[in-house]
């Protein structure tokens, strides 16, 4: 299946591809099954140095662009995996290598590159406030040389195949700052010390069997030197990730959605009732063609997003742009393969269902839909703000 989307990366698919095809339908199937982690598979990515793309040379990374890595995590969903088990150590690694110190930097990132470290946790989301970010609830109070932390985390993903996690919390009283997106900061917790001395995890079962949890903090102590940038100016820290957060996001979108696409279009081509294969229908094919159509305008997005974010040029309204039209199209593209398959779209040797499931979180996570739409027409449109 041809795209329209210009795309100078071909080796890099071809390799990307050779890899993902050791790792079969249904061996991706038995770890939606069992809701386990896809442990091999994330091995090999990171073996091969392509979870490190994005980390300078001098730190043992790729030193790539944001179009490499996005073009990296579509070609995982697109060839039938999740890029949800791994995806966090793209992005999350960002946050250190623009705010940590030298040293913080020399300490981690040789290790996250190579894999002997997993940066896969970020703890932002807290139960009673959602998106609204500015006023979560947990504290970070310095005493001497070290910060306790206090408080709940809710939709954390994959701790339990982390060794660090970043962690954003109120290190000013909400009530004593001018601004309320003033006073967080940002630390990084090893989780090997932290778990049973003051954190606790609790796992959170889910539609699309991804690895997240619920997180406590009780009187959690770590080091001073652990805080990354500045104490207090950790909501901009964060923010400055989410662009790249979001095409990434936008990427595996519409890797699902052109894999759904060849899923139903070769269902459609060989199953036959009333005498003629289905897709000679109407009524089959144009919902699979206008599912295409719509993936590869979200493509045309998605590495104009990449192209703004590696040329240091401002990409906020690419990046959300392109995240709501992939995630939209990759749910259409969704809907219409497993309409497309009827029955059979329900059994699980065919993988629809698992994928199906894993499409719908997008228009969720990490952004809603509705929040980016009330983004575009406030800092784009220059309408009132909404909220």
């Amino acid at each position: 299946m041809q795209t329209s989307a210009p795309d100078t990366h071909t080796d890099l698919r071809d390799a990307l591809r050779a890899l993902c095809a050791q790792f079969p339908p249904e061996y991706h199937r038995k770890f939606g099954e069992d809701e386990t982690y896809p442990e091999e598979f994330v091995d090999a990515l990171t073996r091969e140095g392509w979870l490190a793309a994005m980390i300078p040379e001098e730190y043992g990374g790729s030193g790539l662009g944001l179009t490499e890595a996005s073009i990296i995590m579509e070609e995982v969903n697109r060839c039938g995996g999740n890029a949800g088990h791994c995806h966090g150590q793209m992005y999350n690694m960002g946050t250190l290598l623009r705010h940590g110190s030298d040293e913080q930097k020399q300490t981690y990132l040789p290790g996250i590159a190579s894999g002997a470290l997993r940066l896969q946790s970020m703890a932002v989301t807290e139960p009673t406030t959602g998106t609204d970010t500015t006023k979560l609830k947990t504290t970070a109070v310095k005493k001497g040389d070290r910060y306790e932390i206090n408080g709940q985390k809710v939709w954390i993903s994959r701790i339990q195949h982390s060794d660090l996690m970043i962690l954003l919390a109120r290190t000013t009283p909400l009530k004593e700052v001018k601004k309320k997106s003033q006073g967080l900061s940002i630390f990084m917790v090893d989780l090997k010390e932290a778990i049973g001395n003051g954190m606790e995890v609790r796992p959170i079962a889910n539609m699309p069997g991804h690895e997240t949890n619920e997180v406590f903090f009780d009187n959690l102590e770590i080091p001073a030197e652990n805080l990354i940038g500045t104490e207090g100016r950790g909501f901009y820290h964060i923010l400055d990730g989410l662009n790249a957060e979001r095409t990434l996001i936008a990427a595996e979108c519409i890797g699902d959605g052109y894999w759904f696409v060849d899923k139903a279009r070769a269902y459609a081509g060989d199953r036959v009732v009333f005498d003629r294969p289905i897709g000679q229908n109407q009524g089959v094919q144009f919902p699979i063609a206008r599912s295409y159509v719509n993936i590869e305008a979200a493509n045309l997005m998605r590495f104009e997003a990449c192209r703004r974010f590696d040329a240091g040029l401002d990409c906020g309204a690419q990046a959300n742009m392109a995240k709501l039209l992939a995630s939209e199209a990759s749910w259409e593209a969704a809907n219409a393969c497993i309409q497309t398959h009827g029955g059979f779209g329900f059994a699980r040797e065919y993988d629809v269902e698992r994928k199906f499931r894993e499409a719908r979180l997008y228009q969720v996570a990490p952004i809603s839909t509705n929040l980016i739409l009330s983004y575009v027409g406030e800092h784009i449109l220059g309408m009132p703000r909404s909220f």
